[in-house]
């Protein structure tokens, strides 16, 4: 069983001018949106916390607080996206589909507004640099745009769900040339 190391939540307890409370509300802000490295400086402090990129299958990620500070999470979404990823990336291939990725982290939006029709279904012919969604972040809303002629076979992100830098949004069955 798998053990998670827990941090302080002693709004007293500061180390070397850091509270180890708003260390942990960072790492868990981390594991929310999937980010493989954050930092901040401000009033004098220099935070950077990472990632360890180096896992084996059953050990939980790492992230770096400080030196000698450390503190583990019991799950890593990297781990099972990356299998999720794996795997539909096998389908894509299997069922002779092009991958459209998120270019960002964000949220996916299938529609311009929320009572609009989506941009496009499974079953829709798309052209090369067609508006297919809408992934929002930061309060920017950005449009992914096809980036080949197609059918859209597969929709892989449900409407209002969070997506992650490289994950497959959909599976497109390329036009055939003649």
């Amino acid at each position: 069983m798998v053990k998670k190391a827990k941090l302080h939540r002693d709004s007293d307890k500061v180390v070397g001018g850091v509270d180890l409370t708003e260390i942990e509300r960072l790492l868990e802000f981390m594991k929310k949106h999937r980010l493989e490295q954050f930092e901040y400086e401000g009033g004098g402090v220099h935070i950077m916390l990472k990632k360890a990129s180096e896992q084996s299958a059953g050990t939980p990620p790492r992230y770096e607080a400080a030196p000698n500070e450390q503190a583990q999470t019991s799950t890593d979404p990297a781990v099972a996206m990356a299998s999720t990823e794996k795997h539909l990336a096998a389908q894509a291939a299997a069922a002779d589909l092009h991958l459209i990725k998120s270019p960002i982290v964000g949220t996916f939006y299938a529609a311009a507004s929320p009572g609009a029709d989506p941009f496009v279904t499974v079953g829709t012919r798309i052209e090369d640099g067609q508006v297919l969604c809408i992934i929002e972040a930061m309060k920017l809303m950005n449009e992914i745009e096809a980036d080949q002629a197609g059918e859209v076979a597969e929709i892989y992100v449900e409407n209002g769900h969070p997506v992650e830098y490289g994950e497959p949004l959909f599976g497109i069955r390329p036009n055939r040339k003649k």
